[in-house]
């Protein structure tokens, strides 16, 4: 029988986060969840089952901003990374979700390590 297109989803995302938890090192990780008009973004400490720090498109002050493109992205990432810098974590892993790295996904990423997360 065939997998539903949610299915085949959150298969692909468990098998990201089972070859993450390998190469993790007690290192946070960054998830990235992606909707059709919005990005959010946590930074999840595994071992203690905690969120430590987390953005989304939805904060922005705004509401003629858009949530849904690049610059949303970016604006989540920077803004992700500097609260978790603020709690102490430098080092994460980066979890996609299952999502390909690219467009939202890599625009977040990107803006993540500039702002001072190391992944």
């Amino acid at each position: 029988m065939a997998l539903s297109s949610r299915d085949s989803a959150q298969k692909r995302a468990q098998r990201t986060r089972t070859r993450l938890r390998k190469l993790a090192n007690g290192r946070p990780r960054l998830s990235v969840f992606r909707s059709s008009k919005n990005i959010y973004a946590q930074v999840i400490d595994d071992e203690r089952g905690v969120t430590l720090a987390a953005a989304s498109s939805l904060e922005s002050g705004e509401k003629t901003q858009k949530g849904a493109d690049k610059d949303a992205a970016a604006r989540v990432g920077a803004l992700v990374a500097q609260r978790a810098i603020e709690k102490g974590v430098k080092d994460v892993v980066f979890d996609r979700g299952g999502y390909l790295y690219h467009g939202r996904v890599k625009a977040l990423a990107d803006a993540a390590r500039e702002a001072g997360l190391n992944f």
